[in-house]
């Protein structure tokens, strides 16, 4: 490895670090202060509470390293450019592309670290902490979670959810069975699928069966539509369905599978697994516009202004982001595009953007 490289990274990587504990430190006390209230009104106690905070730790670390990365490449390059290194560098005969490569290589790492963090460590800490917000921080309804089913029980109610779709908040496969005296079985309804709607559930496809005690026997209707009275909610379903946070790319890619051969919709799932993959090169993508702009000449006398270009980079990639994984969730744009789309157009800015930095 060159040297110019090594003293770059080598410079990298003391600001990175300082800028991404800086901010860990300050999601931490944020996280926890802020939900004290719930905290208090819990069963847990406030170092059970502290532990729930710091197992969401691994996921912002993910979350926020592109733009750690971004903000570390702007203030390496602007030192560099402030103490006239750039212009020595240049007069050399040093091209800029040749600078550029160590904040690549950074990227290239934090691209990797963050895929193998979202395979080993984030599906454990995640699905640590979504047990404590929604078992021993929940006071609403008792419910139970397997890996492919949900069931709860409401009252008198025993309630079986083969598949819950956490984006358009709908059921599908849905069984209600309501128990009277001595746990026997008073009525059954069974659905294709279900949609919440001002405070009713909705089934349609319906199958009921009531018990009528006279007969000694089931009454069978079919029904297109019925409007059910659950105290459950689609908040309550969110909480005890797997979340795509707590699964890794193979897990997910193997959900989907799953979904798919049960006939239901996989889309939400099928863009977040795809996101899964392109996420991570957001980091080759903030290296390249972190060079470019560290390199402007402005910055050797306005670093502020720099940092702030970064910050509003980062602000405008989060809103595109999420809006292409929104238009992917409403099946306007296909799995794959909604997830890939802003990367690749971030990646001909930023390379259009170093490229009028030589």
């Amino acid at each position: 490895m060159h040297r110019l490289h090594k003293y770059w990274l080598k410079e990298f990587s003391k600001l990175f670090l300082i800028i991404q504990m800086m901010i860990m430190v300050l999601f931490v006390f944020i996280d926890y202060l802020s939900r004290m209230d719930r905290f208090l009104k819990s069963d847990i106690s406030l170092l059970e509470a502290l532990w729930y905070v710091l197992l969401k730790v691994p996921f912002m670390f993910v979350q926020l390293t592109p733009a750690s990365l971004l903000l570390a490449v702007i203030v390496v390059f602007g030192v560099m450019n402030r103490n006239n290194e750039l212009i020595a560098l240049k007069s050399s005969g040093i091209s800029v592309y040749f600078l550029v490569k160590p904040a690549l290589w950074a990227g290239f790492f934090l691209a990797g670290l963050i895929f193998l963090l979202g395979e080993t460590l984030i599906p454990i800490s995640m699905a640590k902490a979504n047990y404590i917000r929604y078992n021993q921080m929940q006071t609403g309804p008792r419910l139970s979670v397997s890996r492919n089913d949900i069931w709860i029980r409401s009252e008198n109610k025993l309630i079986h959810i083969n598949y819950f779709d956490p984006v358009n908040l709908t059921v599908a496969g849905i069984t209600v069975t309501t128990m009277g005296d001595g746990f026997k079985i008073i009525e059954r309804t069974d659905a294709q699928k279900g949609s919440y709607e001002d405070g009713n559930w909705v089934f349609e496809g319906v199958i009921e069966q009531v018990y009528e005690a006279e007969n000694n026997d089931f009454e069978v209707k079919l029904l297109p539509s019925k409007r059910v009275n659950l105290k459950i909610t689609p908040k309550d379903l969110g909480g005890v369905a797997k979340k795509s946070d707590e699964m890794s790319y193979f897990e997910l890619r193997t959900y989907v599978q799953k979904i798919e051969r049960e006939g239901y919709d996989p889309t939400s799932y099928r863009v977040d697994m795809n996101g899964k993959i392109a996420f991570p090169f957001i980091c080759i993508i903030m290296a390249l516009a972190g060079a470019a702009t560290g390199m402007r000449s402005f910055v050797k006398h306005n670093m502020p202004v720099a940092i702030a270009i970064g910050v509003v980079i980062c602000f405008f990639y989060w809103v595109m982001y999420g809006l292409c994984l929104s238009m992917g969730y409403a099946t306007i744009l296909p799995p794959v595009i909604a997830a890939w789309v802003s990367n690749l157009v971030f990646l001909c800015m930023g390379s259009i953007y170093l490229i009028n930095s030589e």
